[in-house]
């Protein structure tokens, strides 16, 4: 038996069949008693993960079995491609999604039953997971005509795992990818990684860190290429690609070349020869994901090459084999903190707007959500709404770095669904940020979304039980950005914690306070970072004021923050005309971002007739008081959740008040001991 949790495929969790669950259960009963399946799957990994699948899900939750039968017909659930006659006729005059990963549910009649059809086997496995969460969660399945496509062509995980077995920002153990320099053999849990993934719709993960260090470039080697091969076969059924990171001097390093200079023939050569190596082996090999000239990771900037020149050297020698090249526009200079020429928030666009169109097709660039790094908040990015010729792909962090270490709680989807609906105002063309990056604003062949992974070898997958709602919550956005972060917490919660209405909704509650909680007792109006330097982990209001990661706050005795405007470090000047103007002015800007835009004094007077400072005081003491007040909420529910997942849960909500006391008291006493202004209400500051 397993160790660890199946998250929201635990079919067996009597949390879920409470209420009216006998009563659906009967009704499917009655309505579902046979499956079919296409016979050009059947004797495919494709139609043995099926059969798995459908035989798992009605023995375990609906307990009973469903008999094979070789074709459609009374109370009969058939799977196919929209190719397989069987499913012509039950869905016969309904228009099909051509998309290749659509699919299809539909509920015919008593008389022929239930159907889910697709256009490709990895559209028939996301369909059929699909009506098990519908199953799952109660809805009814007798009215149902559902079609879905996604909305991105890519949606992938990125793991920062490392070879030795540690996760480089992981808060939930170690990898379950590496141990000891070698790639584990825990078939069992890799294959239910692998559903957990198909289950949501992501289609690709990169399963090493975007640090390539160590023994990682030596992953293109031979010596790692038997347990490359028996990844992606495990994968390859559930729809999941597999792709790796890469060192861009793995020439050298690995090579042993004297240059990874991206203009040198013999550099090109080692390049195309490892893909084809590796093509051979994986004929459905995803691609390459490259960090480079960033944080010490060598890159084209190492040879005097542009950025674009670099990636389509590695963009050439995986096209032959239909593969990708991902890049991160994660560079900037490291800095003198006395200099104050240098905005670190300017790099990604200063460095790769003017290269915008000197990209190869099949070379997609990775963008950070904001222009720093992931923090609680931050403004879009403004590479998003100007790189009109250039593939594009959101980078999200699904990884709680900046935002509680998987420790306190933080629901990160309303912050992902504010990024997707951002509006760049592009003149003429209407657009989000979703539109942007699925391709569709400016006709781009690829894009879609990827995030840092926050799982690892922790029983619960994530070290937090409800950090779980955070990894559901990629997936299903990356599907369709168009969903809500509350629906999608409901979704999470019936399938996971319980499926009676009074206690979804009260979870649902603490996890969409989460995030504006967080953000309250940390580090609200888009000032950031004041964390621990290397942790990122509890308050350091000046850990990085005088380093080289230009991440600066310049606090004074009378005023804080940055100029960015047009007349500061020109920064809004990267935004689309609507955008830079309301940046501009302290009247027009945003105020949940004002102190990342503006330089203002304590004294500058809100929109809610307060002080800047006052309004730092009360946030901090009222965003403790709300987390305490989610931790009693939490405690209320003993008995209506699993005692395991409570007890644990519980005992987070003790370390994260801890946490939000300390960035209370610290933040609260640097501001107090910087401007001398005390609070107008009198509570304790030190």
């Amino acid at each position: 038996m397993n160790t660890y949790s199946r998250c929201w495929l635990d079919y067996e969790n009597p949390y879920l069949k409470k209420g009216s669950y006998t009563i659906f259960r009967e009704q499917i009963q009655k309505d579902i008693a046979f499956y079919a399946i296409d016979p050009s799957l059947e004797n495919t990994e494709t139609g043995r993960v099926l059969t798995k699948e459908v035989g798992n899900f009605f023995s375990r939750f609906f307990e009973y079995s469903l008999t094979k039968v070789p074709k459609s017909g009374n109370r009969t659930l058939s799977l196919g491609l929209f190719s397989w006659p069987e499913v012509q006729k039950l869905l016969e005059g309904v228009p099909l999604p051509k998309y290749p990963e659509a699919f299809m549910i539909r509920y015919v009649s008593p008389e022929k039953g239930l159907v889910v059809g697709a256009k490709d086997p990895k559209g028939l496995v996301y369909g059929v997971f699909r009506l098990f969460s519908l199953l799952q969660q109660g809805i009814s399945y007798t009215t149902l005509t559902l079609i879905e496509e996604p909305r991105n062509p890519l949606r992938i995980l990125n793991h920062w795992d490392n070879l030795d077995g540690s996760v480089e920002r992981g808060y939930a153990g170690r990898s379950i990818f590496f141990e000891n320099n070698k790639i584990t053999d825990d078939t069992d849990r890799l294959t239910d990684y692998a559903r957990l993934l198909a289950s949501i719709g992501i289609n690709g993960v990169v399963i090493n860190n975007v640090n390539v260090k160590e023994r990682a470039p030596f992953l293109l080697t031979g010596e790692y290429l038997p347990d490359l091969v028996r990844l992606a076969q495990l994968f390859r059924p559930y729809g999941v690609r597999l792709y790796l990171s890469v060192n861009f001097m793995s020439p050298v390093i690995v090579g042993g070349l004297d240059t990874a200079d991206p203009l040198e023939e013999r550099v090109q050569r080692w390049w195309q020869e490892r893909a084809a190596v590796l093509y051979k082996a994986i004929p459905d090999f995803g691609g390459f994901l490259v960090k480079a000239d960033s944080e010490y990771n060598p890159g084209p900037h190492t040879y005097g090459r542009s950025q674009s020149e670099g990636a389509n050297m590695l963009a050439r020698a995986l096209r032959p084999h239909g593969g990708l090249l991902i890049w991160r526009a994660f560079v900037y200079k490291l800095q003198d903190w006395r200099d104050r020429t240098i905005d670190r928030a300017r790099a990604a666009y200063d460095i790769f707007h003017p290269l915008d169109g000197d990209f190869d097709d099949n070379v997609i660039l990775q963008i950070k959500n904001g222009p720093l790094d992931f923090q609680v908040r931050e403004p879009v990015a403004p590479l998003f709404g100007t790189m009109e010729k250039t593939n594009q792909i959101l980078e999200l962090q699904i990884t709680q770095e900046y935002t509680g270490h998987q420790i306190d709680l933080c629901y990160l989807a309303p912050q992902w669904q504010e990024i997707l609906s951002f509006d760049p105002h592009i003149e003429g063309k209407p657009a989000t940020v979703a539109s942007i990056v699925s391709g569709s604003t400016w006709g781009r062949p690829h894009g879609g979304m990827a995030a840092v992974a926050n799982i690892g070898r922790d029983a619960n997958w994530t070290g937090h039980w409800l950090a779980q709602a955070n990894w559901y919550a990629f997936g299903r956005l990356a599907w369709d950005p168009t969903l809500s972060a509350q629906t999608i917490a409901q979704e999470w919660v019936r399938r996971t914690l319980s499926n009676d209405e009074s206690m979804v909704n009260r979870v649902v509650a603490i996890l969409q306070k989460s995030w504006p909680v967080y953000e309250k007792y940390t580090t609200p109006y888009g000032l950031g970072w004041m964390v621990t330097p290397g942790t990122h982990y509890g308050p350091s209001p000046e850990g990085y004021e005088y380093s080289i990661w230009g991440t600066y706050h310049r606090a004074t005795h009378t005023e804080i923050g940055v100029d960015r405007t047009s007349t500061g470090t020109g920064y809004t000047t990267q935004y689309r005309p609507y955008w830079r103007d309301r940046y501009d002015k302290r009247e027009t800007c945003p105020e949940e971002l004002i102190l990342f835009f503006h330089r203002l004094p304590y004294t500058y007077v809100m929109k809610n007739g307060k002080t800047l400072i006052q309004n730092y005081y009360d946030a901090h003491f009222e965003g403790y008081e709300e987390m305490r007040a989610l931790q009693e909420e939490w405690n209320r529910l003993e008995g209506s959740v699993d005692p395991v997942v409570f007890t644990e849960v519980q005992q987070r909500f003790v370390q994260q008040e801890e946490n939000a006391r300390q960035w209370r008291d610290v933040i609260n006493s640097f501001f107090y001991r910087k401007s001398g202004i005390p609070d107008e209400k009198g509570r304790p500051i030190y």
